[in-house]
């Protein structure tokens, strides 16, 4: 029988990354000077999540996809999906402005790149006061519109700024031009890609003193040019009780916010669920046996565990991921 699995976090190193994934998230990523990412669950070839837990420590998440197939991952998820892991699991810490950019769909994404699409969504954990981010345009436009924008570098102009504080939920699909602001530590749910089209990157240089690249011609193809939608997930939470934040054909997310034991029953869910603790720490109990779990750490619960108890240590807050 398996068990909920947990992984080696996978950190990256970014000009825009800081230190909040140490100093909020309690994670050690050893000399990494600037920390913009945490990659908790990964199936992206070279990149691969490694268990740390249990008798299956030391695999990788394909290794155990090819071993347990629908067991692990769900009968839908495994005909639709194969050995690929669907979803890739983040935090990023960004101390500094990401780029403007945009990821394209499935069908752009398999022409171009044999890869899926990217849609996302983001749960923000800490914004520092006064921070923003970009999502879509501030009304519609077309390509014409656009590439003048870019061209005399006043695309923000164009740009629909939001600002952030923690809590709040943004729902990013495919397509759809955006930018994380200075300030802000979030986590990102999000399809297995890491395919990115950068528009525009601020004129900064990288540490040898280059720009970096811009993908101008391959991101007008993938751009959505609609004007503002809603894409601010608003809610107000349910204690006790897991609360719907964001439903696509991609991945589901719901937020539990407890304070006492809760039972979950996956019995109509043909897919893993995975735990992100953003707030607090918590046991998960399942066939007498328990696993706890702490602010800044996530886990896999596989599909053949249909049903747990999440038992918090006073106050705790985690996110619920799973294909619907």
């Amino acid at each position: 029988m398996l068990y909920p699995l947990k992984f080696t976090p996978i950190f990256k190193d970014k000009i825009w990354g800081g230190n909040k994934i140490k100093t909020i998230l309690n994670k050690d990523f050893g000399n990494i000077p600037n920390c913009g990412e945490s990659w908790e669950i990964s199936g992206i070839a070279g990149d691969e999540s490694v268990v740390t837990n249990g008798f299956l420590e030391g695999n990788t998440l394909s290794e155990l996809i090819e071993i347990y197939m629908s067991d692990l991952v769900g009968e839908k998820v495994y005909e639709k999906y194969g050995l690929e892991f669907p979803l890739l699991i983040k935090f990023i810490d960004a101390n500094d402005v990401l780029s403007i950019q945009v990821h394209p769909d499935d069908k752009l994404a398999q022409e171009r790149h044999e890869a899926f699409g990217k849609t996302e969504m983001w749960y923000v954990i800490q914004a520092d006061k006064g921070s923003e981010l970009i999502s879509g345009f501030d009304k519609t436009i077309d390509k014409t519109i656009y590439l003048k924008h870019l061209e005399e570098k006043t695309l923000k102009s164009i740009l629909n700024i939001e600002k952030v504080k923690a809590g709040d939920v943004f729902f990013i699909p495919a397509g759809k031009v955006h930018a994380i602001g200075s300030g802000i530590l979030l986590a990102e749910i999000q399809q297995t890609s890491d395919v990115t089209y950068r528009i525009y990157d601020w004129d900064r240089l990288d540490d040898k003193g280059n720009l970096r690249d811009l993908h101008t011609e391959l991101a007008i193809d993938a751009i959505n040019f609609e004007g503002k939608e809603e894409f601010r997930r608003e809610f107000k939470p349910i204690l006790n009780d897991s609360l719907n934040l964001a439903n696509c054909e991609f991945f589901t997310t719901n937020i539990i916010e407890l304070n006492k034991p809760l039972q979950r029953d996956y019995l109509d869910i043909d897919s893993f669920v995975i735990y992100i603790c953003i707030e607090g720490n918590i046991e998960i109990c399942y066939e007498d046996k328990t696993v706890s779990l702490k602010t800044g750490e996530t886990i896999l619960i596989p599909a053949e565990l249909k049903e747990l108890s999440i038992k918090p240590n006073n106050n705790a807050k985690i996110l619920e991921v799973y294909i619907a």
